[in-house]
């Protein structure tokens, strides 16, 4: 298998599972940015892998040293152990999709940045594990037209957990999807209460513990309207069929209603690691993947509507999924750009979903389908300078 994005928290936890069931996997090769090439050379020399990507090129020499550091500390002497090959620059995930053939490759690359080598990893025939949800959400027609049937398999864990309800019965007798959310913590504020949200606060999330960006996604909820559009594209149930409901004990990770009245929902606590074990593994499961539900002590799941007032994010990713064309790519890149901002203290909290509503407002020329990459890039682009722009406003007023 290939592993993009190790170093990351997908990455890390994937690493977790192949270290607990090493007569499953093998990793060809890994992939990271490069901000900590001494945690990259170290699962490089761990886990023997033949090949390692690194798109920050200025990194390189530090990861070959890192590289011999972690093979001496291990006690290998020079000569007798053989150093990956190194593949550097904006490229090297996709070269590394080429170079290292694999049955399975992982994308948890973080951002829109991961479209590329999703398509790459599609094109080269592997299953993909996909984490970076982002690349099917600014994609779209483009990673669907390009996927083979049951080609992708999801990791995150509210579509992980509508995968494995879905067994359950056929595409003809599925009602609705319900997609579950913590709340993020600010779960029963208003809105005016959310103006002097600090980042620090922004980046307490009660259950999971993520990147600083997905979390700031889970405490406006706009990772739950990125959600809803990837449901939307992953399972062909449209944005009408397909429900948000709060769930702050996030044991269940979602539902679905058949049209018979029955409702299937998978229930486990909080950890990644058991859909990342699952999307490995697909369509087996891996025995002890992660702890189970215990059922000897008296608990309550509770469930609640979701404030759409307070936390509009839902509602424009739903607008953004049925206009379609370029707009969910237009959306999600605002985000991310707002969000940046916003964890360098030069944004309001609130103004993270603000901004993207204005971007969405004035993306009219956005509405068509993208014939390529390059239509996704453009519209990513334009997003995000009309942002920059927009937040730029928002300091001087």
């Amino acid at each position: 298998m290939i592993l993009l994005g190790s170093t990351g928290s997908v990455g890390t936890q994937a690493l977790d599972v192949i270290r607990a069931n090493t007569s499953h996997f093998h990793v060809a090769g890994i992939a990271s940015g490069g901000s900590d090439p001494t945690v990259l050379a170290a699962q490089a020399v761990e886990f023997g892998v033949e090949v390692v990507a690194i798109t920050k090129g200025t990194a390189a020499e530090d990861l070959q040293l890192a590289l011999y550091a972690e093979a001496q500390r291990r006690g290998y002497a020079r000569g007798e152990f053989r150093l990956p090959r190194v593949l550097a620059g904006p490229d090297a995930a996709c070269e590394l999709i080429d170079a290292a053939p694999a049955d399975v490759v992982l994308n948890g690359m973080s951002g829109s940045r991961g479209l590329v080598p999703t398509l790459r990893a599609l094109a080269s025939g592997a299953r993909l594990a996909l984490a970076n949800k982002e690349s099917l959400i600014a994609g779209g027609t483009l990673v669907l037209g390009a996927a083979k049937p049951g080609q992708i398999v999801p990791v995150d864990s509210e579509h992980s957990a509508l995968a494995q309800c879905l067994r359950g019965g056929s595409a003809e007798e599925v009602a609705r999807l319900v997609l579950t959310a913590s709340g993020g913590p600010f779960r029963g504020r208003t809105r005016a209460e959310l103006a002097e949200v600090t980042v620090d606060e922004a980046l307490s999330h009660p259950t999971w513990a993520m990147g600083p960006v997905i979390t700031i996604n889970s405490a406006t909820l706009v990772n739950k309207g990125l959600e809803l559009i990837e449901a939307q594209l992953l399972f062909g149930v449209p944005g009408e069929r397909i429900d948000v409901v709060v769930h702050p004990q996030s044991i269940v990770h979602s539902m679905v209603t058949f049209t018979d009245g029955s409702t299937l929902a998978q229930a486990s606590p909080p950890d990644m690691r058991l859909p990342i074990a699952l999307a490995l593994s697909w369509p087996d499961r891996l025995p002890e993947a992660a702890a189970p539900c215990t059922f000897d002590t008296a608990s309550g799941w509770t469930f609640e509507p979701l404030d759409n007032e307070t936390f509009p994010s839902v509602r424009l990713a739903r607008h953004a999924a049925e206009a379609g064309g370029c707009l969910p790519a237009v959306y999600n890149a605002a985000n991310e750009e707002a969000v940046a901002a916003f964890l360098r203290q030069n944004a309001t909290f609130t103004s993270i979903v603000d901004t993207v509503s204005r971007v969405l407002d004035g993306a009219g020329e956005w509405h068509r389908e993208p014939g390529g990459v390059d239509d996704v890039l453009a519209a990513e682009e334009w997003a995000r300078a009309h942002a920059r722009e927009l937040l730029v406003g928002k300091e001087r007023d």
